[in-house]
């Protein structure tokens, strides 16, 4: 009516063109190898949209990718990493080496800091003097090298237990003994396969499948142990000397 005043609320616009679709990656990282794992579960809240969507993605021989968050701006993102790749190899006839792949990821990340790939990133492999490395970023571009990381949906149940095993926190070595620097790949994998299967049990997001990809050094004294293991697969794309394997294991389906 005429001289009333309005009691209508403003009503907020808002766009938000992200979305959470679970799972979990982690890497570790040895004195040879690299350990990078990620399930392969795509949901949204309680829907699962597909049980094989993979995580984790072979760059060169020498370096594994982890993507984790909105899984449409993880496949993207990794598109443009690996094209990046490519110029590079065209350019300069070899593959660029992770510490400059790492810079490469930094720097496309804090690029689109106003609209920013919804991606948290694991980059693993060997560095140049055949070390295993691992990079962890968030999702505009701050990164550090760590010895190992956890990621998605159950980071809070696996960093925990990657911090005892990997770290030795909250443990006291036996009188006159130092935990080791490095654990052996034999003794890693197992730790990655026993931390997803609990995950699983924990969390809804994660299950389905299991991707583990093992890079190794020239040379490596783990090759030997990882040839026998069931299901391994080697992906090596060059003879540079650096190889590849991918293991793949079921994780419950409910």
């Amino acid at each position: 009516m005429p001289g009333m005043v309005s009691m209508t609320q403003p009503i907020q616009q808002s766009f938000n063109p992200y979305t959470e679709n679970g799972g979990t990656i982690l890497a570790i990282a040895g004195a040879d190898f690299t350990v990078i794992a990620g399930d392969t579960r795509q949901s949204e809240g309680y829907s699962i949209q597909t049980r094989y969507a993979p995580k984790v993605f072979r760059l060169t021989d020498k370096a594994v990718l982890a993507v984790n968050g909105f899984a449409a701006d993880g496949n993207m993102f990794v598109k443009k990493v690996r094209q990046r790749l490519e110029w590079y190899r065209h350019a300069h006839a070899k593959d660029m080496p992770i510490r400059a792949i790492a810079r490469l990821i930094q720097t496309m990340l804090y690029a689109r800091r106003f609209f920013p790939y919804y991606v948290y990133n694991i980059l693993g492999g060997i560095e140049e003097d055949g070390t295993g490395a691992v990079y962890s970023f968030d999702p505009v571009g701050s990164y550090e090298r760590e010895a190992c990381r956890a990621a998605g949906a159950a980071q809070s149940l696996v960093q925990p237990f990657l911090d005892n095993q990997i770290y030795f926190k909250n443990q006291t070595p036996a009188a006159g003994t130092a935990f080791p620097k490095h654990l052996p790949l034999s003794t890693v994998l197992p730790l990655v396969i026993d931390s997803f299967t609990s995950a699983t049990e924990r969390h809804i997001e994660v299950g389905d499948g299991l991707e583990i990809y093992v890079v190794l050094a020239r040379n490596s004294t783990a090759l030997a142990g990882l040839q026998s293991l069931r299901g391994v697969q080697e992906v090596t794309g060059t003879n540079d000397g650096e190889r590849v394997f991918v293991i793949r294991r079921d994780l419950k389906k409910d």
